[in-house]
């Protein structure tokens, strides 16, 4: 029997359809694991970036330096393949590293939000780097997360970082917008973590964010940065948090913007991105032909109710069909609830599709934390349900309880990868 992501598999798969959906879905969890990806580009004697060939045999010793939700997969995928010599991993705190053994040093720092240990492995993943030498090669296994993982606030105090990143968490801000701020308030991103590096190095990168944009993956800790003290500034003033801001914060912003000019001298190193979200829908695609559906595949960003529509404008009239959608929305937090655009994505679709024929819905996302709740996501058919209990639920970001109760919660616990969300329709 292969090893299930998804934990709850057998209670969740009730009907032949359901079950049809939960492979779907496994089959994109697994795409996203490192050990399938880590192989394609590196083997036992060189890293290969399309004609791009790295050979191992040139450097004296091999490190690894590894932050994000995949950074200990990540590590052991490599560690088995090329001998690393030591490295550095740090993962959200409660999750268990897949790799154990003295040569790694391991970080559990807080996410979303950072903590005095996200400060401490920033320090010692700087320390790291600096004292590397000419003929040693560094490999970066950055994954999304990292952005909170690794904190070096510049000229401000951690609380300060932390007050920010709240009111940027719960304003509906894109990732993009939420990392342009983080670099600037931050001694270690947008580059800085490899400004005057001595040795070689290479950043392998999986891709948490639209558009695969190495600036924003991570906040872009080993990518030259290509946003301004003002872009961040303008963001604060977009979603009206400028009054909420520490004056501090503004300081920095408003000083750096009068000072702007490009700070990094050296070369930048290379980033690759190694996978996306699209690796896990072109998996799922597959999987679901040989159910023999036909299939339509799309990706959502954005406001949580225009990728419901999108979803919705893409369902086919026609049986024996499957949607397969990917990507990631942004949800306002209205409510005390547990939140998870995954369940609440399910939750209004089930809303909008309650007078369609019989359907499957589910979505999840791959790093198998969903908003505060301790599910991935969620799966449902479109059963009749009370119109103003959902919006009840809906206005109460509450989408995790009205799944418990109707047992329709997916749970993987951390899943040590991270290629955004996945969801599934089928007809």
């Amino acid at each position: 029997m292969r090893c299930m992501i998804i934990q709850n598999f057998e209670e969740l798969a009730t009907t032949d359809k359901k079950k049809q959906c939960l492979e779907i879905l496994e089959s994109g969890l697994q795409a996203a694991d490192p050990k399938n990806i880590i192989s394609k580009f590196v083997t036992t004697n060189q890293i290969k970036i399309g004609e791009k060939i790295l050979n191992i045999d040139n450097y004296s010793n091999i490190y690894s330096v590894a932050f994000g939700k995949a950074a200990d997969s990540m590590t052991r995928a490599l560690n088995a393949i090329i001998p690393i010599k030591s490295g550095i991993i740090v993962i959200p705190k409660g999750s268990k590293a897949k790799i154990k053994g003295k040569k790694f040093q391991i970080f559990n720092s807080r996410h979303p939000k950072p903590d005095q240990t996200s400060v401490k492995a920033a320090k010692e993943v700087m320390k790291f780097v600096q004292n590397k030498k000419e003929n040693e090669l560094v490999i970066f296994l950055v994954s999304g997360g990292g952005s909170s993982l690794l904190a070096m606030p510049d000229g401000i105090t951690l609380d300060d970082k932390i007050h920010v990143t709240n009111l940027l968490l719960k304003s509906g801000a894109t990732i993009q917008e939420f990392n342009c701020i983080r670099k600037h308030l931050s001694k270690i991103k947008g580059g800085k973590l490899v400004e005057n590096i001595k040795c070689d190095a290479i950043s392998l990168v999986m891709s948490d964010v639209e558009g695969d944009d190495l600036s924003s993956i991570a906040s872009g800790t080993t990518y030259l940065d290509n946003t301004t003290y003002q872009n961040a500034l303008d963001i604060l003033e977009k979603y009206k948090l400028k009054r909420k801001t520490p004056i501090e914060v503004l300081q920095i912003l408003e000083n750096g913007k009068n000072n702007e000019k490009k700070i990094l001298e050296k070369a930048e190193i290379e980033n690759v991105i190694i996978a996306n979200n699209q690796d896990c829908l072109e998996q799922m695609k597959k999987t679901a032909e040989k159910f023999g559906y036909s299939v339509i595949v799309i990706q959502i960003f954005g406001d949580i109710k225009k990728a419901v529509t999108k979803v919705l404008e893409n369902i086919s009239e026609n049986q024996k069909t499957c949607l397969i959608f990917g990507g990631e929305t942004t949800v306002q937090v209205l409510g005390k609830g547990m939140g998870g655009r995954n369940q609440e994505i399910v939750l209004r679709i089930l809303k909008n599709t309650q007078k369609f024929k019989k359907i499957t819905i589910a979505s999840m996302g791959t790093d198998g934390i969903d908003g505060n709740s301790v599910f991935a996501g969620a799966i449902t058919e479109n059963i009749k349900v009370d119109l103003n209990t959902m919006k009840e639920f809906l206005r109460n970001s509450d989408s995790g309880r009205f799944f418990q109760k109707q047992k329709g919660n997916i749970k993987t616990d951390f899943t040590h990868t991270n290629l955004m969300d996945i969801g599934v329709i089928l007809r």
